[in-house]
């Protein structure tokens, strides 16, 4: 199976890896860089993803393993990143430059995984490529 994930350069700060997708554009609305309907359609979108996507557990300890998570390159996975057109559109927007980065295998010491995704930590650079989007 192959995995991928959507990301900035940024570092984010508790895992060190590039910052993805859900974060970035959260960090848009903690800053109100967005404006106050695109606020609420953030937070609309949010509870539907934490509705549909299961959210790994070690979140509820911070993230102590300082993993990352990864979609899965299948039907649940596509799909669940298919529904992400507003977060797309937000990045685009405030200029927030995105990458995908893919993997052959399970690109790092995998600490959780359901059926949208696998979360991993010790990511290994050599087995991921990695374009702008």
């Amino acid at each position: 199976m192959k995995y991928y994930r959507i990301h900035t350069k940024d570092i984010a700060y508790i895992t060190q890896q590039p910052r993805g997708i859900f974060t970035a554009i959260f960090k848009l609305v903690e800053s109100k860089t967005m404006n106050e309907d695109e606020i609420k359609e953030y937070w609309k979108n949010r509870e539907y993803f934490e509705k549909v996507l299961p959210l790994p557990p070690y979140y509820e300890k911070g993230n102590p393993d300082k993993a990352v998570t990864w979609f899965k390159d299948n039907e649940k996975g596509n799909d669940i990143f298919r529904q992400m057109t507003f977060y797309l559109k937000m990045a685009e927007k405030y200029h927030l430059d995105l990458y995908r980065s893919e993997a052959e295998e399970i690109p790092g010491e995998l600490v959780y995984e359901d059926a949208f995704q696998i979360a991993v930590k010790n990511c290994r650079e050599e087995n991921i490529k990695t374009v702008r989007l």
